[in-house]
Formats: C-alpha cells, sequence, structure tokens
C-alpha cells in the first residue's frame, strides 16, 4: 500500500470576494512517492465510472506538480464557477504498479440569495473557516457583506412524505427530490428506497414450486433440478448462462406427471453456472455451485533434530499442483508478511518447503501445515553446537634429526586453533611447519632437537577445550666395549606378568621400539605364545638384521632394526593380533626375555533385538539386547535415532550417552508409522546403527461410544443401536463388543464372538420376562475403550404395533415408464410382530415371472428388470398381522412412441395453400396423442422442410407454398414418450399451377461471399474492479465462418468455468466472472478459417478495493 502524508483532508478554496470567479473551488490530493518505484497515475471521477479527465475544459482543469525534497506529488481538480450540475459524489484514485488507494467525497450546491441575481454557493467536504468581518477575518470570511433582510414569515407547511414521492418518481428526478428536500446522502437514499420497492414475488401461473435458489454438488457427483408445473402437458426449456440445453448422456430430460427434471452426471467446473427453466413467458432460476475435491498431503513432514546455525528445510507434498498452503508454529500462523528474512517459502510443482536459514533456540517448537483437506505437523529440536574430538593427539618418543608429527581431528572443519608448547605459542617457521585440512589440525617439527622435547598443546578458537601430549626426544648412545657383555632389553613398562599391556585401536598401526644392549650384538626372536613370529640375528658387531625365518605375516606384522633398536610393527591391528608377546635376546655372553601383552580394543558391535513394548496416544516403549561385543571396552551408554516409515532422514533423540537398555520415545505424532534404531558407545567410538526395528504407531484406545439406545424388542431378543465414539483418533475403530447382564448383577456376558463392525447388533437368546442391563465397547489396535452403558433396564418381551404402510409421494400419482426401463419400487411399511406381505395385480393375486418381489421387516421391494406395456395396471400392496390390515395402490403405465398416422391425404389445393387431413395411428404408444409434425417436400428438390412442429389436430392448411412446383407431404405423430420413429405419407399431392403471365428473370450470377477473416471492431483496453464481473467485446466477420480462439498471456483458455465466451452474430463477448488480480493480463481474440486469420488483443487491468489516499 502507499505511504501518504498523515491526517487526509480534503481542501475547497474558495477565493477572495470581489473578483468574477468568486465561485470557483479547487481540490487538492498528495501522494507520498517514497515507497514507489515509478510516478503514480492520479484519476478523478464523479459518481461511480465518469473520468473527469475526459470533461477537462473551461470548467474542469486539473494541475499536478512534484516536490523532489519530500518525494511528494501534488494534484489539483479545478471546478470553474460551480453550477447546480457539479453536486453530487466523487473519488480520487492513485495507482502505481500493483498498489492503488482511492478517497471520496461529496459536493453539494446551495442557492445563495442576493438582490437582482441567484449565485449557486459550493459547500465541499472541506472544512472552511469563519469569524467576524473585521480586519483579522480569514479572507474567506465575507459575512460583512450579507444585508439585514427581514424574516418573512413562513406559512405552515403541510407534512410530505418525501419517500411516497420518490417511488411514484423516475429515476432521472430522484437528485432533483433529493435537493428540494434536503437529502444528502445520496447513496443511503437509494439503498432505502430500493429496500421499499422490493416487493413480493409475484406468484407463478405456470409454476406450482419453482426451482431452489442454489444447489451445490460435490465434483464429479451427480444433481437433479426439478420443477413443478400447473399444466402436466407444457412444455419446458432448460437454459444454461441462457444458452439452450440440448438432451445427452450429460443432461438429462425428465418429465412424469406435472413434474419436470433435469439430471447433470458428472458435474464438472464447467457446469458451475446459472441455469433456468423457461415455460412460456414464465422463468425459474437458480445456480448450481461445483464444490472441488480437497487437496490431500500425500508426503507428511519430518521431524528435525539440528544444532544452532544450521539450515532447516520441512518439506511437504499435496495432492495438486499450484494447491495453497498454510504454515503455522504452535499455533501461529507464519506468512510473507511476517517472515521477514528468517522464513523463505518455496514451491516446486506438488512441494512446499518452509525454509530457516540459520535455525536458532527460538525456533523449536510444533511446525504444521495445512490445506483444505488435511494437516501435517513435524517437531524442530534445536541444542547448542559441540566441538567434538574425533581423534585426540598422542605422545611421541623420536630421536635426534627425525621428524615429529602432531595430528588431530575435530568435528567441525571450519574451525580454527593455535598450538603452544609448555605454554608459550608455537610460532611457524622453516622447521616447524602448522597445517589445517578440513577437519585435521597438524603440527609437523623437522629436524628435532633436544630443545623441541615438551608439553605441546592445541587450543580450538572459541571452545573451553585443549587436547594435549608429550614429545620425548630419545638419546641412543653406544660405546664399544672390546669384552663382552650379556644383551638386555630395555623397556619403559618393564616387569613381569599382566603388568607390561599395550592397548592399541583395531585399525591403528602398533609401532613398540625396543632399546637392546649387549656384546656382541645379541639375536632377537619375537614370539607370541609359543609361535615364532619373527627372528634378528647379528652379523656385525654393531647392526642388527632379520633372519630369514619370517612368519606368514609378513608386511603387516614385522620387525624394523635399526642399530640398537628392535622395533615391532602391526599395521592395522586386528581382533587376531591380541595375545601375549615375548622378545628374547641372546648372546654368547647370555641371555634376557620380556613379556607383554597386546589388548586390541574397538567401537562395539550394534545393539541386538529392538523391538517396541507398549505405545501410547504419543509416545512408546522401546527396549533392545546389549552388543554382542563390547569391543573390549566396557559399554558407555547408548544413541537412539528414530524416522517416519518411508522416509529417508533420522532424527537424533539423545546427545548424551543413555545407559538403561529400555527408553520411551516421546513427542510423537498419533497415527504415523515410526521405526527406532540404536548406536552403542564404548571409550573407543561408536558402534555401527542396528537393525531397524518393527514400524509401530503410537495410539489410543477410542472414547466411549455414544447415544446408546434400544431399537427393537421381543420375547427373546433386543435390537441396540448406537454412534460411533466422539474422540476416535489415528488408530481407527476394528469393532465393537456388546455385552449384557440381569438388573442387580455384575456378571457381564459377551454377546458376539467376533467384533462388530456396524453400529447395530440385535442380541439373542435372552431369557423372556427379564430385566437386562446392556454396554457397548469400541475396540482398536491399543485396545478397548470405556463401556457407554444403558441407564435403564429392558424388559424383554414382544411389542405389538399395528400395520401400516408408508407411501412415497412420487407413488401417491401414476407411475409412467418407457418401454425397456428399469422399474424399482421400494415400499416401507411398520408392524409388530412382522407381517404378512401380498401383492395384487388389478385385483388378482401378482403371478408373473418377469415381475419379482423381495420382502424384509420393514420394506416390500417390487422390480421389473424390463417393461413392457403388458406391465401397466394397479398394483395392489397388502400387509396384515391376526386381523388387522393395511393397503396401498399404485398406477403403472408403460409407454413408448406411438406408430404413425394412417390415409394422409389433400384435400383441396386453392392459391399458393394446400389443405390436409390425416386419421389418428392404430398405435397411440398407450399414450394420448398429444400432436403432430408436418412436413413438406417439392419434386425438384425433395428436401423436407417442417410446415407445423407441434400441430394438434388431425388436419391442417399449408400456406406459402410456390408457383409451379408440386408437393407431397408427410406427417409424425408425438406422445410424451417423443415423434414416431416412422412416418406417414400423403397418397397424393399438391400442384400449385402458374398463371398465363410469363416472366423470364434475368439469370442469376451468384457472388462469391468467401473471405477471410477480419476485426470490425478491437478489443478495447480495460481496467475493472476486482470481485466484480468483468466482459470485453469485439466483432468479426469472414465466411466461411471463422473459429473463435480466446487465450490469456498467449495461452488458449479452455473450459474454464471461470470464463464465459459467447458468439451472437459475429460479436465475441469473453465474460469473467468475479476476476481477481491473477486475472489482469493481455486477452487476445483470434479468428481463423480457410482463407486466413487475424487477431485482435487487449490489456486487462483488476484494481483492489481497499484504498488509502491522504489529503492534505
Amino acid at each position: 500500500s502507499l505511504s501518504p502524508p498523515p491526517s487526509p483532508s480534503s481542501d475547497a478554496e474558495l477565493p477572495p470576494d470581489g473578483k468574477r470567479n468568486d465561485y470557483d473551488v479547487t481540490f487538492v490530493a498528495k501522494v507520498d512517492s517514497s515507497n514507489l518505484t515509478r510516478k503514480p497515475t492520479m484519476k478523478w471521477l464523479k459518481g461511480k465510472w465518469l473520468d473527469l479527465a475526459s470533461k477537462a475544459g473551461k470548467h474542469l482543469k486539473f494541475k499536478e506538480a512534484y516536490d523532489r525534497n519530500t518525494k511528494i506529488y501534488t494534484y489539483e481538480m479545478n471546478i470553474i464557477k460551480v453550477v447546480d450540475g457539479d453536486a453530487g459524489g466523487y473519488r480520487c484514485e492513485v495507482t502505481s504498479k500493483d498498489k492503488c488507494d482511492s478517497c471520496t467525497f461529496d459536493v453539494s450546491v446551495e442557492a445563495a440569495a442576493s438582490p437582482g441575481e441567484h449565485t449557486p454557493y459550493c459547500k465541499g467536504a472541506a472544512k472552511k473557516r469563519s469569524g467576524d468581518a473585521d480586519e483579522d477575518a480569514g479572507e474567506l470570511d465575507f459575512s460583512a457583506l450579507l444585508k439585514k433582510r427581514e424574516k418573512k414569515q413562513e406559512e405552515p407547511k403541510e407534512e410530505v412524505d418525501v419517500w411516497e414521492i420518490l417511488k411514484a418518481a423516475k429515476p432521472c428526478d430522484y437528485e432533483k427530490i433529493a435537493f428540494q428536500y434536503g437529502i444528502t446522502d445520496l447513496r443511503g437514499m437509494l439503498k432505502r428506497l430500493k429496500k421499499m420497492k422490493k416487493v413480493e414475488p409475484k406468484k407463478s401461473d405456470a409454476f406450482i414450486r419453482k426451482l431452489d435458489s442454489a444447489y451445490s454438488v460435490d465434483k464429479g457427483k451427480r444433481i437433479q433440478l426439478s420443477v413443478e408445473l400447473t399444466d402436466a402437458n407444457a412444455q419446458v426449456k432448460w437454459l444454461k448462462n441462457g444458452q439452450e440445453i440440448k438432451p445427452s448422456a450429460k443432461y438429462v430430460f425428465e418429465s412424469v406427471g406435472n413434474k419436470r427434471t433435469l439430471t447433470i452426471n458428472k458435474c464438472n467446473l464447467s457446469d458451475d453456472a446459472a441455469y433456468e427453466c423457461v415455460v412460456g413467458e414464465d422463468k425459474s432460476f437458480t445456480e448450481v455451485f461445483v464444490k472441488e475435491p480437497p487437496i490431500t498431503i500425500t508426503k507428511l513432514l519430518d521431524d528435525v533434530h539440528t544444532v544452532v546455525g544450521e539450515r532447516v528445510e520441512f518439506e511437504v507434498e499435496v495432492s495438486e499442483e499450484g494447491a495453497n498452503v498454510i504454515w503455522m508454529k504452535d499455533g501461529v500462523e507464519i506468512n510473507r508478511d511476517t517472515a521477514g528474512s528468517k522464513y523463505r517459502f518455496k514451491k516446486d510443482g506438488k512441494r512446499h518447503i518452509l525454509i530457516i536459514n540459520e535455525a536458532t533456540k527460538e525456533d523449536i517448537g510444533m511446525y504444521q501445515v495445512f490445506t483444505n483437506g488435511g494437516e501435517s505437523k513435524a517437531e524442530l529440536e534445536v541444542e547448542d553446537k559441540e566441538l567434538e574430538v574425533l581423534q585426540s593427539i598422542a605422545d611421541l618418543t623420536v630421536k635426534a634429526a627425525e621428524q615429529a608429527v602432531f595430528k588431530c581431528e575435530v568435528s567441525d572443519e571450519k574451525v580454527t586453533g593455535k598450538w603452544f608448547k609448555d605454554g608459550v605459542e608455537v610460532k611457524a617457521s622453516d622447521r616447524i611447519k602448522m597445517l589445517h585440512i578440513g577437519r585435521v589440525h597438524k603440527l609437523t617439527i623437522d629436524d628435532v632437537k633436544p630443545s623441541d622435547a615438551g608439553d605441546y598443546t592445541f587450543v580450538p578458537d572459541g571452545y573451553a577445550l585443549s587436547l594435549s601430549a608429550k614429545l620425548n626426544f630419545l638419546e641412543i648412545k653406544i660405546d664399544y666395549v672390546p669384552r663382552q657383555d650379556p644383551p638386555k632389553i630395555h623397556l619403559d613398562t618393564s616387569g613381569a606378568g599382566s603388568k607390561n599391556t599395550i592397548t592399541v585401536v583395531a585399525g591403528n598401526k602398533l609401532r613398540l621400539d625396543v632399546e637392546i644392549t649387549g656384546e656382541p650384538a645379541p639375536t632377537v626372536c619375537w614370539m607370541k605364545g609359543e609361535q615364532v613370529r619373527i627372528l634378528s640375528s647379528n652379523t656385525t658387531s654393531d647392526t642388527l638384521h632379520l633372519c630369514t625365518s619370517v612368519s606368514n605375516d609378513e608386511g603387516r606384522v614385522r620387525v624394523e632394526t635399526k642399530k640398537t633398536v628392535s622395533s615391532f610393527v602391526i599395521e592395522g591391528a586386528e581382533k587376531d593380533d591380541e595375545g601375549f608377546y615375548s622378545i628374547t635376546v641372546t648372546n654368547p655372553a647370555g641371555e634376557d626375555k620380556a613379556k607383554l601383552f597386546i589388548k586390541v580394543v574397538d567401537v562395539p558391535n550394534p545393539p541386538e533385538n529392538i523391538k517396541c513394548m507398549s505405545v501410547g496416544e504419543d509416545s512408546a516403549m522401546i527396549q533392545w539386547d546389549a552388543p554382542s561385543f563390547d569391543g573390549g571396552v566396557p559399554i558407555k551408554g547408548y544413541l537412539m535415532e528414530r524416522k517416519k516409515t518411508g522416509s529417508a532422514r533420522w532424527t537424533k533423540l539423545n546427545f548424551d550417552v543413555y545407559e538403561s537398555t529400555t527408553y520411551e520415545a516421546k513427542k510423537m505424532i498419533e497415527g504415523v508409522l515410526y521405526e527406532m534404531r540404536v548406536f552403542a558407545v564404548n571409550d573407543i567410538g561408536i558402534s555401527q546403527p542396528s537393525a531397524s526395528s518393527k514400524p509401530f504407531m503410537p495410539i489410543a484406545p477410542t472414547s466411549e461410544p455414544t447415544r446408546l439406545m434400544v431399537d427393537d424388542v421381543t420375547d427373546t431378543t433386543c435390537a441396540l443401536k448406537w454412534r460411533p465414539p466422539e474422540k476416535i483418533g489415528a488408530g481407527g475403530i476394528d469393532g465393537y463388543i456388546i455385552e449384557y447382564c440381569k438388573e442387580g448383577s455384575d456378571q457381564w456376558v459377551q454377546a458376539n464372538e467376533d467384533l462388530v463392525s456396524k453400529n447395530i447388533y440385535r442380541v439373542k437368546g435372552l431369557p423372556a420376562g427379564e430385566k437386562m442391563l446392556f454396554r457397548v465397547t469400541a475396540v482398536n489396535i491399543a485396545g478397548r475403550s470405556p463401556p457407554a452403558t444403558l441407564t435403564q433396564a429392558v424388559t424383554i418381551r414382544e411389542i405389538v404395533e399395528n400395520p401400516k404402510i408408508r407411501l412415497p409421494r412420487q407413488l401417491r400419482t401414476k407411475l409412467i415408464k418407457t418401454v425397456g426401463e428399469k422399474i424399482n419400487l421400494v415400499i416401507p411399511f411398520q408392524g409388530k410382530p412382522r407381517p404378512i406381505v401380498t401383492w395384487f395385480k388389478d385385483g388378482a393375486p401378482l403371478d408373473d415371472n418377469t415381475v419379482g418381489t423381495r420382502t424384509s421387516d420393514v420394506d416390500s421391494i417390487l422390480f421389473i428388470r424390463t417393461a413392457e406395456r403388458r406391465h401397466s395396471g394397479k398394483y395392489t400392496l397388502s400387509v396384515q398381522i391376526e386381523n388387522m390390515m393395511d393397503s396401498a395402490d399404485i398406477f403403472i403405465q408403460v409407454v413408448e412412441k406411438p406408430g404413425p398416422p394412417i390415409a394422409i391425404h389433400v384435400t383441396d389445393v386453392w392459391g399458393f395453400n394446400a389443405a390436409l387431413e390425416w386419421k389418428p395411428p392404430k398405435d397411440d404408444g398407450n399414450s394420448e396423442i398429444i400432436g403432430y409434425m408436418v412436413q413438406k417436400s417439392d419434386k425438384k428438390t425433395k428436401e423436407w422442410f417442417t410446415v407445423y412442429e407441434h400441430n394438434r389436430r388431425p388436419s391442417c392448411t399449408v400456406s406459402d407454398l410456390v408457383m409451379g412446383n408440386e408437393y407431397s407431404f408427410r406427417v409424425f405423430s408425438l406422445n410424451i414418450c417423443g415423434f414416431s420413429d416412422d412416418p406417414g405419407f400423403s397418397k397424393n399431392t399438391a400442384v400449385i399451377c402458374k398463371t398465363g403471365l410469363q416472366y423470364n428473370p434475368a439469370p442469376f450470377k451468384e457472388q462469391d461471399m468467401c473471405r477471410s477473416p477480419k476485426f470490425t471492431a478491437p478489443l478495447v483496453d480495460r481496467s475493472v474492479i476486482a470481485g466484480y464481473t468483468a466482459a470485453i467485446s469485439c466483432a468479426v466477420r469472414g465466411f466461411p465462418k471463422p473459429k473463435i480462439t480466446w487465450m490469456k498471456n498467449n495461452m488458449i483458455i479452455g473450459e474454464d468455468p471461470k470464463f464465459l465466451m459467447q458468439n451472437n452474430q459475429g460479436v465475441l463477448t469473453l465474460n469473467i466472472r468475479k476476476p481477481s488480480k491473477f486475472d489482469g493480463g493481455r486477452y487476445s481474440c483470434r479468428a481463423v478459417n480457410d482463407l486466413g486469420q487475424d487477431e485482435v488483443e487487449c490489456k486487462l487491468e483488476v484494481r483492489g478495493t481497499q484504498f488509502e489516499i491522504l489529503f492534505p
């Protein structure tokens, strides 16, 4: 909307006294354009649609100005020398693109009396200043110029009822009468007058019962429009939007007695229109509204569990493209006006997506999406962002000139950090390098020196977290001793037994460096248990070498030797590598041996046997078994995830480990299938996910059934009926259980073995004369509902009821059917005990194999699969209980088309006329002959033309025959089924003799009328108000008759019920019902025939109905 200055007002500026243009009036409007991208368009209107721009001249002048500083447009309208005709309602409208605003004001003109002249005085909607006639008075104050006049005594006037005068006056005199009697609110006057003129609708002579004012039908269903006529033989016409409807498979006409019915099969949006039934000069109107099927949700929302700062998308899929949906958060609607930059909406065909750019804690809640046929909801959970250490840095022991590499890995690749040595930040140099690649941070030290030893720490920026490790510098000295020294093994974990344990994570590399001394160089033997794995022996006095005896694991498990160090290496440790290992060194001076235990640890196996133990309305109890292998490290706890069945997105249920093996999952949606999976966690890491549980659905039992009552009682049975529970839930209803007990007892007996699906049940085998209590319980997958119990006991005994037939209204008059139709009559009756039912035809018991009957406790059915004329007659239904009886008569008449008339002959010929006579047909089709259709044919053309379409008598006179031609005639007979299939032909012909004059006309030269289409009247640009039916028209000529195509924005308009296309003798009209802003655009009309084509177009602008223009 526009943002004009505050305090809207309209100023009627009257010039100072003394000038000839004393009574000019000026109206000023100002528009704020600070929020507009282009110059606005201003229109001054009088009344409803009169654009005053077309009246600009000496009497009306328009001005506009623009202030660049304030960005305000000023528009003025000057009325020069106001006259009486200038009185009335005015409106100014300003538009800019899709924004519009308006303001209305009224102008009344009064006669100012002065000696010798009559001058009009304008009284506008603006406020005027007034005061004493002194020097300080405003310029508009001219009261000092008025002369004092004596007051004339007014004669008492008779009270006049102005409304009676207006009711009798012509509409063109309304404004004059309103001015005369001081009525200023012309619109209010017209509204009141319109209500007063409303009279009772004239009762139609042709209709007993007219159409209803409106009908409603679902798309694809059938609807019947029916009227009742005073004349049973009257003919009716059915019209749709003013066009006559012809009978077809879609539109079926029925005529039974004085009732006329139009049946519309398989209604679609094109059937949403105005209909009328015409009988002579009388008409009955109605309107049919076709309701579209509701938009359903085909893909539901998924729950989302995320961390702060992440992007979140809620996606839903609906059944129709272009459908509108409503998004809500915790019951508050989210739309484009309130979304701001927080939310974004996206449409992609049937998919609708709500996007949250950066999630915060404030976004936690329940999100819902609604259509007119369904809804879906999902929960958003947002957790604080935590940094997870995927790999910590480890202690290093290196020797001089070697390379030391500290490496760690964190969960967020955007995190930066700093390295510290003994609390002092490490700076990069040629020897020290720091790398950050993705989630991995490395500190590399080349050519290690003794000064590099110390504690190294990595601190991530923005997190209270640090990772530390120690760098040990190993200095090796070998002294040559000429004498022999016994060998010795130097281990950091020296000792015996299970204390020498080395733990390695499965898949990681194990490197164990063992310093060995002894002279001469000892032989090294590594063993696992009692099996020799790898041997080493000396060949020189200062170097250890590998022996030729190597195990099958060479390459993955190996020994590396360097000077006096023997390194035991396992590449990619496996579970089989776990066990006791020993190292033995020997030389001539002695032997040394050390044992150690290598323990291989891993992440645990997944949990097993995930299952749902129980469910509630929005929760479920989940249980699982611990993993079969804990990875060699105790299980710390478990992580749980769930998802909706059919979805691929899993939602975390906990961030902190959960220690128990039983978990209650909450905040689920009732009626939705879910699956669960569980991860096991130990100190090494997280296991693979378990197998998904079987799908389960949170549901709750229904509420108790409602309106339980007794329907019928006999000597041993009791029939009960009830209504479904008010609260059913997503679990639905599987059926009902009916129980009974004697009054005063609490021993309830179940009456039905299987669940009852219907809402009625007859309990049998009850003791006669006892008082019994009954109750009904609803059952679904969640269990039984609370029972609904009868408040009073029921006495089991038979109730006697007199027989009575309730004949339907349509069977109280003669039922007329055509030959071949199906007859199916359902006649209800009442009576207890069950009455004896008997059918009669024409007073005799019904004995016809082609007529079937079927009788139940409450009604009897008479059906004939294919009606024949012999089935006509009086059918009587009799119901009897002992000596009490009731009967009803039904009259059925089966009719068909009549035969042709007979004995058709020409009785007389005179001038240009011929007289015909004939006799009625031998076979009237079991129905009265109501008329005849007469046709003529001349011997030259042998083409038949209708002379009389509905002639009641068996004779007629045919006029306007052509001289010199010989005519033959044929006649069709007509009854309520239609015209006869075959006509009767005249036995003789009528010859129209020529006169004695001979006229030889000039030969006729046919003119070629073929021409290509040409629009004689183009389409004109239009601006209409939203919600008011609009029409655009043009005219075209061409032969052969061109094919007309209407288009909007170059797209063909099909059978859209919103548009009605008409062609009346070449005048083309496109009616648009209740247009909205989306109906605006460029409309074009194309005419095409075999000789060419032509096209015209126009622009249609649809304006809104809410306006806000401020006046200074």
